[in-house]
């Protein structure tokens, strides 16, 4: 993998000097060729990050912004080539220069772990970041644009500042390129793996930038460098991210009350595999995932929750249980009682898939309902003991959710209990183990919808079928 993202570096190495690498000095069709091409770049940067928001994902939403860095100021490198509609020859040298370093440190962004503060505070602003970043950079080349000589304080094209930005470059790239490999290497999503190569090529594009003779034929190679580090990311994006369903009819579900409709929507492509590889290893969850997703939602409804914490809960319910990928078979499939010890191995899941899942870009309302599920109102829960209003809301709520569908559901060691039975105790673990405010609704729910949850248990879509109950 290492080898190939080498390939084009290695080509520019032996073209570059050779009677191959001629002069090919084409103002005119550098300047429509590239002004089009990344105009055309940009609207697919910008249409990711109208994706991201619908996905709620922050990691898509740095990488549109990093995508709509590179390709606005490479516009604006296109239509500053000298003899056009400008004369100064410094805009275009120094607006691919920025493009990849803006670019970059989006990109960097994108890899860091969601549960950090700075990426919470973006995380909580999502839907604010791609219309007010696209401004703050249409001003600036306006800027450039209107006053040319601007571009000379940044002194991008003099050491030792070039060598001194490419230092920066490849640096940020390389831990860029080293985190999404890690978590490739642990999901194998596509994702990670187009990041991995449009970073590395990213790093390439700047040694041509900073290395490379003007309209030789080895300079002309960073452009379509970067051209195809766009392009590898939006594939990695569709692959992992886009389901069959067209974003026009996924926004008009967005509106819809079925809470069916909703799961139907938001369970992406990624989402789909963690769901089924973890029903893979625990025959117990076949269904599970998807029953306790809509029981949330039919609660997160009841509770008057906004639009985007019910799809926090749609997308958070159905990984809730996603930390058990990494409990031993021994353990998990366990007939009958565990022990003390393989019962605290049971309990780190909620961590282990919180780790995994701020990795793949899950907003911070889907983490905590990942790591928070298992917490109880008295402080006895696990994993962080939080009490009361400790604990997140959405959490809360799919607290409930998961301990009816655990009471109603048949296990190796004991039969499925009644809908009488499971009430009883919830209602019995009201201001104990859940939220008193969550358990009153989902009594009204239950009084109000009592055939909506035969229906569910009825409909649910069992991904691995197995009459055999495990753990």
């Amino acid at each position: 993998m290492s080898i190939s993202m080498l390939i084009p570096l290695v080509g520019y190495w032996i073209l570059r000097g050779t009677e191959l690498d001629k002069s090919i000095n084409a103002p005119q069709e550098h300047f429509y060729i590239v002004s089009f091409v990344s105009a055309l770049s940009l609207a697919l940067a910008v249409a990711v990050g109208f994706v991201a928001i619908q996905l709620r994902n922050i990691k898509i939403s740095f990488l549109s912004l990093s995508y709509v860095s590179l390709t606005t100021m490479f516009v604006l490198h296109g239509l500053s080539t000298p003899g056009f509609l400008l004369h100064h020859a410094s805009i275009a040298s120094n607006a691919a220069q920025l493009s990849v370093m803006l670019a970059v440190i989006w990109l960097w962004m994108s890899s860091v772990s969601v549960d950090q503060p700075l990426i919470k505070w973006f995380a909580y602003w999502q839907r604010l970041l791609l219309p007010v970043w696209t401004l703050l950079l249409l001003v600036f080349c306006a800027a450039l644009w209107l006053n040319p000589d601007l571009i000379l304080y940044f002194h991008l094209k003099e050491l030792p500042m070039k060598w001194s930005v490419s230092i920066f470059i490849i640096g940020l790239n390389s831990w860029t390129i080293y985190r999404y490999l890690n978590t490739y290497l642990s999901s194998r999503f596509p994702m990670q793996l187009a990041i991995v190569y449009s970073s590395g090529w990213m790093i390439i594009a700047q040694i041509i930038i900073v290395s490379g003779t003007i309209w030789d034929l080895s300079w002309w190679l960073y452009h379509f460098l970067l051209l195809a580090s766009v392009i590898v990311m939006v594939i990695g994006i569709i692959n992992q991210y886009v389901s069959s369903k067209s974003i026009t009819s996924s926004v008009k579900l967005m509106f819809r009350a079925n809470p069916r409709d909703w799961i139907n929507t938001y369970m992406s492509t990624s989402v789909r595999e963690l769901v089924m590889t973890t029903e893979a290893r625990d025959s117990y969850t076949a269904g599970h995932n998807y029953r306790v997703a809509l029981y949330a939602l039919k609660l997160g409804e009841e509770l008057a929750l906004t639009s985007a914490d019910l799809r926090a809960i749609a997308q958070g319910g159905l990984v809730h249980d996603v930390g058990k990928l990494r409990i031993p078979d021994t353990i998990l499939n366990k007939p009958g009682k565990l022990t003390p010890e393989e019962r605290l191995v049971i309990e780190e899941h909620p961590v282990s898939g919180y780790d995994l899942c701020k990795r793949l870009g899950f907003m911070p309302e889907e983490l905590s309902v990942i790591r928070s599920h298992h917490e109880k109102w008295d402080g006895s829960g696990y994993p962080d003991q939080l009490t009361g209003e400790q604990i997140p809301l959405l959490a809360r709520v799919t607290a409930v959710a998961d301990v009816y569908d655990a009471l109603t559901s048949s296990r190796s060691y004991r039969k499925a209990m009644s809908h009488e039975d499971a009430m009883a105790i919830i209602l019995k673990e009201s201001g104990h183990h859940f939220d008193p405010l969550c358990v009153h609704a989902w009594v009204r729910l239950v009084s109000e919808q009592p055939g909506f949850f035969e229906e569910t248990v009825r409909n649910s879509p069992h991904l691995k079928l197995d009459k055999k109950n495990t753990r």
